[in-house]
């Protein structure tokens, strides 16, 4: 061991009280790769560590207690000083937690809410701009399902939270998300009876009340009120596919690709969920990274070639109100986010359709 005593001074229990890290926490590591000692006695298996390892171990330390992944942590250290990459790895981790935290105060809301009639929670009653509001009715109200055997499906979400009230509507072929800056917590599904009334009396008005009660949604402006009972079906975890990041982003005019949708060819589709028969316009990205409506037959400079129903494509650009949108692709299966440049909380998910 007469090497080791120069090379290697700390042992494992040593390199254990210096770094915050258990015995067995640093047999793990070395076992994973993640902490490799600098000295292992080929006689007895003991670990020895250098001196110039005990601020990476306590780099690891800290990073498992915020619940960093394994594999993070290895991309952490071999980084090393490249200090904007290893930001954007603790940014996303961060992103993640707080997403988690988010998620466990709705359930929590929700929990309370089932616990019984006698532990009802106050209504939350938000002040919101009548025309942002109106703006985000317009931008989801067309990816409503109109299935009758979907019944919680047929409303939008009202999401109280995160300083943000958002709508949400879904069909499962298509996901339309519209936010309004507004302060508290609660969730409701309002029918689309309910939706269209309020969305009456929102023009023309400065400022619209939302209240979210367990049992009722009130819409208030320019004097009027409407108001209503919620869905009693759950409404489905749109959530993940917030989170979601894409490889294809491209900035189009909204005018020139509704009209190259319009005038160009469609593949038509029987859908094999319910056989519906459905036109579908091609999107294609050349080795260039230009986005462009493709043909229905295979293109061989198409880098990318996915597939999306016509009319709800169409709908999601309408849906967009702007001069121009935001495409992201990510892949021949992945969605397609038809977004607005100015506003990140507005958007439209579409599901593709298989082309083969």
């Amino acid at each position: 061991m007469e090497s080791t005593s120069v090379t290697a001074t700390h042992s494992i229990g040593r390199f254990a009280r210096s770094t915050g890290l258990t015995i067995s926490a640093l047999r793990f590591y070395d076992r994973a790769g993640v902490l490799v000692p600098a000295v292992v006695d080929p006689s007895t298996g003991y670990r020895w560590y250098t001196d110039a390892q005990v601020r990476p171990a306590r780099l690891v330390a800290a990073l498992r207690r915020v619940g960093l992944p394994i594999a993070d942590i290895v991309l952490v250290l071999r980084l090393g000083g490249d200090r904007p990459a290893v930001q954007r790895v603790l940014d996303r981790h961060l992103r993640r937690l707080e997403d988690g935290l988010t998620d466990a105060r709705r359930e929590l809301t929700r929990a309370i809410g089932l616990i019984g009639p006698e532990q009802r929670v106050a209504p939350a009653v938000v002040s919101v701009s009548a025309a942002r509001l109106a703006m985000a009715f317009d931008a989801v109200r067309f990816a409503v399902c109109r299935d009758p055997a979907l019944p919680g499906l047929g409303g939008v979400r009202f999401d109280l939270g995160d300083g943000m009230l958002r709508l949400v509507a879904t069909d499962r072929y298509r996901l339309a998300v519209a936010g309004v800056p507004a302060p508290g917590t609660g969730a409701l599904t309002a029918p689309t009876d309910l939706l269209d009334a309020a969305r009456g009396i929102l023009d023309g008005a400065d400022d619209a009340t939302v209240t979210l009660a367990a049992d009722r949604l009130t819409v208030a402006a320019n004097g009027r009120e409407i108001g209503g009972v919620p869905l009693p079906e759950e409404f489905p975890d749109y959530r993940p596919l917030l989170r979601a990041e894409s490889a294809h982003r491209h900035v189009t005019d909204a005018t020139a690709l509704r009209s190259a949708l319009t005038g160009g060819p469609v593949v038509p589709v029987t859908r094999h969920q319910d056989g519906t028969r459905t036109e579908v316009s091609v999107l294609t990205v050349d080795a260039g990274g230009t986005l462009r409506v493709g043909s229905a037959r295979e293109e061989p400079d198409a880098r990318l070639r996915v597939g999306f129903n016509r009319e709800f494509l169409l709908e999601a650009i309408a849906a967009g109100h702007g001069d121009q949108l935001v495409l992201e692709l990510d892949g021949p299966i992945a969605p397609l986010a038809v977004r607005r440049p100015d506003d990140v909380e507005t958007f439209s998910i579409l599901m593709p359709t298989r082309l083969d």
